[in-house]
């Protein structure tokens, strides 16, 4: 396997995840909500939660797994190394959240569906996302569908500037940065087929009938879902399956199919071929970035964070006139 020494997420990073991005900055109240908020509302209970009441890997705990991790950080070049949680869950999934503690979970089905090979792709892929700086958003995008459900006296007033259009924003930007997150996992494997088997697994795998789906077959499905789109119409209906804004319900992730073409696409760029010859950006940095100041006391630091929060929220409330 190939290792990118002090490769940028920027090297790999696809174009429509940066636009998205661009378009979700530019909405108002975005950076405020970036900068202060994630860090104290979600990231660290969450990472509480998974110490508690999941299992930490390590030489010592899911041995195998640890070790494939550990590959896939090094030549992928990610550092800090996010710690690698399993969860209990029948979901076959597995996610990356944190940027102050990034950390990856994988959950007990993935590793009762996957072969070795898969498996380490979709550690990548998630390794990917942490790369790209993706987590703060992905955590910014979970909270604010919350915030527009009306829980808000649990948002220190930021429900005021949450709306529609941040919404779609939002998951418009979730939708992209898989396509990046997917690139990672080529880079890591080396070869398409493997990326695309794992894709093909959590797509509709099973473990009962491990033998009996087929990539050839995958492959071709996913040019007649191409081929779909030489009827406008169907366009439509895509936009409202990733958009059902009267219900309020918003895909995460593009359809497994239109990754497979994305992906397709980029094996055979001039872009990756450079990056495999060892031609590419080296350092860089994410999508979101929060600042590290120096150790202070934890509860005098959630109050200063708190208080100007607070400050901010009132401006942008004196600005708005209300």
């Amino acid at each position: 396997m190939p290792t990118y020494t002090g490769i940028s997420s920027e090297a790999f990073r696809h174009p429509l995840d940066a636009q998205a991005e661009q378009a979700l900055r530019s909405v108002p109240g975005f950076d405020l909500i970036a900068r202060k908020f994630v860090e104290f509302v979600y990231e660290r209970p969450r990472y509480v939660y998974l110490m508690g009441n999941s299992i930490e890997v390590g030489p010592r705990q899911y041995a195998s797994v640890y070790h494939l991790f550990r590959e896939c950080v090094r030549d992928l070049d990610v550092s800090p190394e996010p710690v690698l949680f399993v969860s209990q869950s029948p979901s076959v999934n597995a996610y990356a959240l944190g940027q102050e503690k990034p950390c990856i979970v994988l959950n007990t089905a993935i590793l009762d569906l996957m072969d070795e090979t898969e498996l380490r792709a979709a550690i990548a892929h998630e390794l990917g996302h942490i790369k790209c700086g993706h987590t703060t958003l992905n955590q910014m995008a979970n909270w604010v569908i919350t915030v527009a459900a009306g829980l808000a006296d649990r948002t220190f007033g930021l429900s005021a500037i949450v709306s529609t259009g941040l919404i779609m924003a939002f998951y418009e930007w979730l939708r992209k940065a898989e396509l990046s997150a997917d690139r990672a996992a080529l880079l890591v494997l080396d070869e398409l087929n493997p990326v695309l088997q794992s894709m093909m697994r959590m797509t509709g795998g099973s473990s009962r009938y491990p033998n009996e789906i087929s990539l050839k077959e995958f492959i071709a499905q996913a040019e007649r879902y191409e081929s779909l789109d030489a009827d406008n119409l169907n366009q439509v209906y895509k936009f409202l399956l990733y958009n059902d804004i009267p219900r309020g319900v918003f895909m995460t992730h593009p359809f497994a199919l239109e990754r497979v073409t994305f992906l397709q696409q980029w094996s055979t760029s001039e872009d990756y071929r450079r990056i495999r010859s060892g031609n590419y950006a080296q350092t860089g940095t994410g999508a979101v970035e929060v600042p590290v100041e120096a150790p202070v006391d934890e509860a005098t630091r959630l109050r200063q964070e708190l208080e100007d929060l607070q400050r901010q929220i009132d401006d942008l409330r004196r600005q708005s006139g209300e």
